[in-house]
């Protein structure tokens, strides 16, 4: 079991800033797609509203009700995710995935500043959060994209 000291080294003044910082948190009037996605584990829930242009991210809103840890991903992820395609959505969550399980490197620009997150490598019980924001930007992606393609 995790001391008090591990969980306050855990929840540092950057991930406090962050969670209480998040960008983009108005909801979309007219998304081309919007996912709800839930971590059964902690209850924490992400719904990401995006349009796309060009098969990039033009307009992104979230609304973010989870832990610190989700809400500072979820910040991170907001001042970075419009203007980025599908493979770099892809990729960050796959790098994320790799830093969390298996202390892999930092994920790429513009989610670097994720590299914030590390130190919740050691609690799996979080990881599900933190992955949220990407997930359902993933599968918003996607779903915005299939919509375009039958229209």
């Amino acid at each position: 079991m995790s001391d008090t000291n591990d969980l306050i080294k855990l929840y540092s003044a950057r991930i406090l800033e962050l969670a209480a910082n998040i960008p983009h948190t108005d909801r979309l009037d007219h998304p081309d797609s919007s996912v709800k996605r839930r971590s059964p584990l902690c209850g924490s829930t992400v719904t990401v509203d995006i349009t796309l242009k060009d098969d990039k991210i033009d307009q992104f809103g979230q609304d973010v009700k989870a832990c610190a840890l989700g809400q500072a991903a979820a910040s991170v992820v907001g001042a970075h995710i419009q203007g980025c395609n599908r493979d770099q959505i892809e990729r960050a969550r796959d790098e994320l995935k790799e830093m969390l399980k298996s202390d892999g490197p930092t994920p790429s620009a513009p989610f670097d500043g994720l590299e914030v997150l590390r130190p919740a490598r050691e609690y799996k019980n979080r990881h599900a959060s933190i992955m949220l924001v990407l997930e359902a930007t993933l599968e918003a992606f996607d779903q915005a994209r299939d919509a375009s393609n039958c229209a």
